[in-house]
């Protein structure tokens, strides 16, 4: 089974969040699939930590070879589709990215992130759950 994951999952395996196993059980045996898009946000994000000091450089690119080291298919996605989400809903172009791609492969998606949750839910989009 096919299973969208968005950025926030694969930085919390990487960085050994309390999530992580969780995310380890939910995704066992399925086919990750995110939008082209995902290595890149995953860039930003390891350097929004480097900037505020709560990565070191190192640490910052060993989470990085983590993230690479997790097999994911990546999918385009119709970026006119994306901003239709973004204006309905108020979400940033990266969280419509994984929306469409959940939708449009009727796949579920996994996020950490409950703005997210709650905007995939409104829009009929099945999410999975996390435990802790």
């Amino acid at each position: 089974m096919r299973l969208v994951a968005d950025a926030n999952v694969y930085l919390a395996v990487a960085l050994n969040e309390p999530e992580r196993q969780g995310i380890i059980e939910v995704t066992r045996g399925r086919t990750l699939t995110s939008p082209e898009a995902l290595p890149f946000e995953i860039g930003n994000a390891l350097s929004a930590l480097v900037r505020r000091g709560r990565l070191s450089l190192q640490e910052a690119q060993s989470a990085w070879r983590a993230c690479s080291a997790i097999t994911v298919e990546l999918r385009s996605v119709d970026v006119n589709a994306a901003l239709e989400l973004t204006a309905k809903h108020g979400i940033y172009a990266y969280d419509a990215y994984y929306l469409h791609c959940a939708a449009s492969l009727r796949s579920p998606l996994l996020t950490l992130d409950q703005r997210l949750f709650r905007v995939a839910v409104a829009v009929g989009v099945k999410v999975m759950e996390v435990k802790r």
